[in-house]
């Protein structure tokens, strides 16, 4: 058996549904890597080394979570962490028919990789990241569903975004 599992993810920003997805994987298995993705292609709100940190703060009281940051496949930085086990969240039905599809492509290119997927609470099962920033974008008060540092550093992000914007 594995004692160490992979939480793969882009974490832009992390939310409570995030962190409950940590802490049960957190009871199942001895080790936890919360591995930010480094993908370019994507706009992201936050950089890769801020996602780890707000992750890292996030996730202090827990003893067995790692925080790193990755690129390329995920199946490659699972095996060169000594795993086979991923983990993904699934939310909705939506969400399971792509995780359901990311699984057997994972599965077809490494055969001794697994995918587990875990669901959160159901009050965090509407939660995505994206819909937080688009909320935190209109002014919205976002403080129940990511922790305060992340409320924190959304606000100073979308302000300097603004000042940015100015003529």
């Amino acid at each position: 058996m594995t004692k160490i599992a992979i939480y793969p993810g882009s974490f832009d920003p992390i939310t409570y549904g995030h962190i409950d997805l940590i802490k049960r994987a957190a009871k199942i298995f001895k080790k936890v890597v919360v591995a930010v993705a480094d993908n370019s292609s994507k706009d992201s709100l936050f950089t890769v080394k801020e996602r780890v940190a707000l992750i890292e703060q996030v996730t202090a009281d827990l003893g067995n979570i790692e925080v790193d940051s990755f690129k390329g496949l995920s199946i490659d930085y699972v095996r060169s962490k000594g795993s086979y086990v991923i983990i993904r969240g699934v939310r909705m039905i939506s969400d399971f028919e792509y995780e359901f599809q990311m699984a057997l492509t994972n599965r077809r290119l490494s055969k001794s990789v697994e995918t587990i997927f875990l669901m959160p609470n159901e009050s965090y099962s509407y939660i995505s990241s994206k819909l937080i920033k688009e909320a935190a974008s209109l002014g919205a008060d976002i403080s129940c569903f990511v922790p305060k540092v992340v409320v924190s550093a959304i606000q100073k992000k979308l302000l300097k975004k603004k000042k940015r914007m100015r003529c």
